[in-house]
């Protein structure tokens, strides 16, 4: 059962960190430390499998719920009617900080950041959805804030916990295929919008605060179809694009495999920016600084929206066979080792043919590729962290720096067709005119 067919059935529509001191302070007062109690910000189609994931650790208790379209918020509330229900992620934090442990934050993209930085400061444990911010000047303040707290931390990317990109991550540190020098990766989504900016405005539903949906982010008029539900990815004050969708889900392997940093380089190809949407194709070259298990440096070209990938000589299946219409492709100096997307096993090319690989030695167990069993993996490794029990893969640490690398790529097609050259010391492109894309101003609400 895929993803997809798995929350339409519900009808849902190794880096880690150490436990600190300081967290295990907070935690006094549950006593035998048996259960966690959550608060759950954003519950549209994402936050809702969130928020059933999360609660089917047994011993998670879900106090407290948040968003601010009622006909979301009451579907929840109807699946957990002992939480208490709010509209405003900062009444529900200012009121409930000593009757919650962790907060879980599901909304979109420009909301991440504010809700996450909130609970933090409160010193809660956050597990927030991908990509992490919606700027990276947020990404390096949530990994700053985490790291001072000693909190536990997790980016929703779940099929980091999945077996098929465990194994990959093994395969390529274990030099199956020599020192890698280029990744190349894709996906067909569209979550791009090339028209222009809506005029006017609608009438806005009466289960909808607008105010509150906007939060941060600059006013606008409310229009059908193009922001809530689903369609902010699209736009630039709301989401990250394709790259910040699905980018992350199929980057974090590559990335974590070849313990990567930031990127020194990024250019963009794609249609001039409109200031509105984001590109719907996008093709975006990276080069970051070589480590252990690259060459002196790497490339990476991510392509992305319909009729991706092209065709290109590294991206040749044995016997002509099709790529599946998203994965990832890692060439080395022994050969190519090819990550479909998603749940489907990584396969090793040498000299045009695909060779067998012993995988038994790493002790990963028979493959699950069922969702409905898999999914939860993600938010228990999370909820077992906060309570003493383990690490989480996919902390603030290591999500910020991934995001970083994914916002990159998007500030890069504002200027199409030209290098843009990354100082991660400073955090400043070497391009000024760049620079005041690494941050927002945040409106007040």
């Amino acid at each position: 059962m895929n993803k997809r067919d798995f929350i339409k059935k519900s009808g849902l529509g190794a880096l880690g960190v150490a436990l600190a001191p300081s967290f295990l302070q907070n935690l006094k007062h549950l006593g035998p430390q048996d259960r966690l109690r959550t608060a759950h910000i954003g519950l549209g189609v994402q936050g809702l499998a969130d928020l059933q994931d999360t609660a089917s650790h047994p011993a998670v208790e879900v106090v407290a719920l948040c968003d601010v379209d009622a006909t979301a918020l009451a579907n929840a509330s109807a699946r957990y009617p002992d939480a208490k229900t709010y509209t405003d992620y900062r009444t529900l934090l200012n009121e409930m900080k000593d009757e919650i442990d962790a907060v879980i934050v599901a909304t979109p993209d420009h909301t991440h950041a504010p809700a996450s930085l909130m609970a933090m400061e409160m010193d809660k444990p956050v597990y927030c959805q991908k990509p992490l911010t919606h700027f990276v000047s947020e990404s390096r303040e949530m990994k700053k804030m985490a790291a001072e707290k000693g909190l536990v931390t997790q980016m929703g990317i779940q099929v980091h916990s999945f077996y098929d990109y465990k194994l990959a991550t093994l395969l390529i540190r274990d030099g199956i295929i020599g020192k890698v020098h280029t990744v190349r990766a894709w996906s067909p989504k569209e979550w791009g919008y090339n028209g222009p900016e809506p005029t006017g405005s609608d009438p806005i539903p009466e289960d909808l605060d607008w105010n509150l949906w906007l939060g941060t982010a600059p006013e606008r008029p409310y229009k059908e179809g193009f922001y809530h539900p689903g369609a902010w990815r699209r736009i630039m004050d709301y989401g990250c694009g394709t790259l910040g969708d699905m980018g992350v889900h199929i980057f974090d392997t590559p990335y974590n495999a070849l313990e990567l940093d930031v990127p020194r380089t990024i250019m963009t190809e794609c249609r001039e920016p409109t200031g509105f949407g984001y590109p719907e194709n996008n093709t975006v070259t990276y080069e970051f600084p070589g480590t252990d298990y690259t060459a002196e440096s790497l490339k990476w070209v991510w392509y992305d929206g319909p009729g991706v990938p092209p065709e290109h000589e590294d991206l040749k299946l044995p016997g002509g066979e099709a790529l599946h219409d998203q994965g990832a492709m890692f060439l080395g100096e022994k050969g190519k080792l090819y990550l479909p997307h998603f749940m489907l096993e990584p396969k090793l090319i040498v000299d045009g043919q695909y060779k067998e690989m012993d995988v038994e030695k790493y002790n990963l167990g028979t493959p699950v590729r069922n969702y409905a069993s898999e999914g939860p993996k993600h938010y228990h490794e999370f909820v077992d962290a906060c309570l003493g029990k383990g690490e989480t893969s996919a902390p603030f640490d290591y999500a910020a720096r991934l995001t970083e690398t994914i916002l990159l790529g998007t500030i890069a097609g504002r200027f199409p067709g030209e290098t843009l050259h990354w100082d991660a010391k400073k955090a400043r492109f070497k391009e000024g005119k760049a620079n005041k894309f690494l941050k927002g101003k945040y409106r007040r609400f």
